[in-house]
């Protein structure tokens, strides 16, 4: 037992960040993560946006009325597509970090083009489909059911907005250097792939929320068993 004790607080008092502690432990050459600027920074916002996030979202389950139509989520929409485009950036941008850790950078300047444009087609297909609603008569101010959509959604959209910026920076600088230049960039564009796999994480949650979490598909399932 006292060989345990003093093995656990001797490991509390190890400082990882230490080049010394470091040496002993081979800890990346005294850094306490492994993970670059870039990467540390995508996590940070994992943080405050996580909260933000699940705030909006227990407000949605919340403000679900029961005498709300939410058969509108059923009809094909944009929604759906939005979805798959998602999933599409993410693989796309799996296979561009899976490429450089390999050392291959033959299509990464083409593959950085296809996520940035597959993002803009999700940004237009999400306010075309708030118009789709606003034609439905479904509008922010309908009820609280809605604002918590749209808030949501939108909140979704400044994200991906804002990641498009930092794609545009890296993308720029990435079309301007060689083939055998493009490695030095890797850092950079595994942040931006770790920000849309968070991104597309969140908006599975919201996604399967709003169809699980309605009466529609509840009466749909009672249907399947009477």
């Amino acid at each position: 037992m006292s060989n345990f004790i003093k093995k656990l607080f001797g490991t509390l008092a190890e400082k990882p960040w230490e080049k010394e502690q470091a040496a002993i432990d081979n800890y990346h050459s005294g850094k306490t993560f492994n993970l670059s600027k870039q990467s540390s920074a995508v996590i940070i916002i994992f943080g405050v946006s996580t909260v933000l996030f699940s705030l909006i979202l227990t407000g949605y389950l919340y403000t679900i009325p029961p005498e709300q139509d939410t058969k509108f989520l059923f009809k094909p929409n944009l929604l759906w597509i939005n979805t798959i485009v998602l999933f599409i950036v993410a693989f796309y941008f799996n296979k561009i970090t899976n490429d450089l850790k390999k050392n291959i950078t033959a299509k990464v300047k083409k593959n950085l083009i296809v996520v940035g444009g597959l993002s803009y087609i999700f940004l237009f297909g999400q306010i075309f489909f708030w118009y789709q609603l606003m034609q439905d008569e479904k509008f922010v101010s309908t009820n609280s059911y809605f604002s918590s959509f749209y808030i949501f959604t939108a909140l979704h959209g400044l994200h991906l907005l804002g990641g498009l910026f930092f794609w545009g920076i890296v993308c720029s600088t990435t079309l301007k250097l060689k083939e055998n230049e493009i490695l030095t960039q890797e850092k950079s564009i595994s942040a931006l792939s770790l920000y849309w796999t968070f991104l597309l994480f969140v908006w599975l949650i919201f996604f399967f929320t709003i169809y699980l979490f309605n009466d529609a598909f509840i009466a749909w399932c009672k249907s399947l068993i009477t």
